[in-house]
């Protein structure tokens, strides 16, 4: 089994729980701590403590923000980095390494894992705006014969919006052992590789659609590499070169690039590191993956959704393409299919992506946009409120056997950026 197989039958659950703990787990502590009046009355910490600023969120707080990323007995990480912007305010910060007892840089890159999603997307995106993409138009109908015939229309932006109802990547896969990993993790798929390997495999039966498209959503991982095998058929380039004529080009982004298959990390980097079957860490900073893998720092990926939030990618209807959530045929809403993500009282929800974006409702009436990414050895996060008066970009490294399930890290960041108070220090 190859680094992207294992990768994505071990994940498929974890990116789901990893998503849902970083959006819930603090604000439920925020909300116990105070509810969302605390966001307007938090009083100011001596040197320099936490004010409501006029976005609604409280002035960052170094120390509070320091201290949620600093590594506890406990966290099954090693090192961590974050970026948090207000309007006005900038922190950056980074903890130790734990195995190598370095100092990790606090602009260090990391493998971004699904937060490339949204760098498809936006490429997807441009296309449609172009007219060489329509949206509304079957993926059967540009790649014929990529799915099997027991699938029913998918749309483009069915895919976008994870309301294809498609399996995911290596679904009904055997799950590796944790040695396995680390044996394969420089192992390297094509977009085609992935796609015949799950939809037409030869060891298990092949699956099935979960439900009809556009009828609800579901997190799917196997619609991006379709997109990306659709992006490479219409315009005759790699996903490597779109992404970065496209978008890290035009917007500078010179520490983020598509390695394809070169493993090699630029440096600095965190280091990212997986427990082998004794429970001893293991460096698999350098990985394989496939064509949409990706490498960037937290300045960059903030960088880009800024651009991205401001309109610098996409003209209006298309950006408004990534904050707009799947209506069925009632006009409402579809629901999502479990409480992996978007669950509201610990149920199933109303589908929160839109495409390319994941949205995550805050006490304080306003709503982050963004997206979560995992690949062997990190755990991330990009978010940013829509008007921009709160960014954040994260990457912890990981030595949970999972890949990064539930981290405690993220909870913690994000617990010191909404109430800071109550995180402590």
């Amino acid at each position: 089994m190859t680094h992207t197989q294992s990768e994505s039958s071990m994940n498929t659950l974890v990116r789901r729980i990893a998503t849902l703990s970083l959006a819930c787990s603090a604000l439920v502590a925020t909300t116990a701590a105070g509810g969302a009046t605390a966001f307007a009355d938090a009083p100011a910490a001596s040197g320099g403590g936490a004010s409501a600023s006029a976005s609604g969120f409280p002035a960052l707080d170094p120390a509070a923000l320091q201290a949620a990323i600093d590594i506890r007995p406990g966290d099954q990480a090693v090192g961590a980095i974050a970026r948090v912007a207000e309007p006005g305010q900038l922190w950056r910060g980074s903890s130790g390494d734990t195995v190598t007892g370095r100092k990790v840089a606090d602009n260090a890159h990391f493998h971004i894992g699904s937060i490339s999603k949204t760098f498809e997307s936006v490429v997807i995106l441009q296309l449609a705006a172009e007219g060489r993409i329509d949206l509304d138009q079957s993926v059967q109908s540009y790649l014929p014969g990529l799915l099997p015939d027991s699938f029913a229309p998918i749309t483009v932006r069915e895919l976008l919006n994870m309301t294809s109802g498609l399996p995911d990547v290596f679904e009904g896969a055997p799950v590796p052992t944790p040695d396995q990993q680390i044996a394969e993790h420089l192992q390297y798929l094509t977009f085609d590789d992935e796609i015949e390997g799950t939809l037409r495999p030869t060891d298990r039966p092949w699956p099935t659609a979960h439900f009809a498209p556009g009828t609800e959503q579901e997190y799917n991982s196997l619609g991006f590499r379709i997109g990306g095998a659709l992006i490479e058929h219409i315009t005759g380039n790699s996903y490597k070169d779109e992404v970065t004529s496209r978008i890290l080009e035009p917007l500078h982004l010179d520490q983020t690039s598509v390695p394809e298959d070169d493993p090699t990390m630029p440096k600095p980097y965190l280091h990212g590191y997986l427990l082998d079957g004794q429970g001893r860490p293991v460096d698999v900073s350098e990985q394989g993956g496939d064509p949409s893998n990706m490498i960037s720092t937290p300045a960059d990926l903030d960088h880009f959704i800024s651009a991205l939030f401001k309109g610098e990618l996409l003209a209006p209807a298309q950006l408004n393409e990534m904050f707009t959530l799947p209506k069925g045929a009632d006009g409402k809403v579809v629901p999502y299919v479990d409480t992996f993500n978007c669950a509201v009282g610990g149920k199933p929800g109303p589908a929160c992506f839109g495409a390319g974006l994941m949205s995550i409702p805050l006490p304080n009436g306003q709503t982050l946009w963004g997206k979560t990414g995992h690949d062997y050895g990190y755990v991330n996060g990009m978010f940013a409120t829509r008007d921009l008066s709160l960014r954040a970009v994260f990457s912890v490294a990981t030595t949970a056997v999972n890949n990064g399930g539930p981290s405690a890290v993220s909870d913690r960041l994000l617990g010191a950026v909404l109430a800071p108070q109550a995180a402590g220090h």
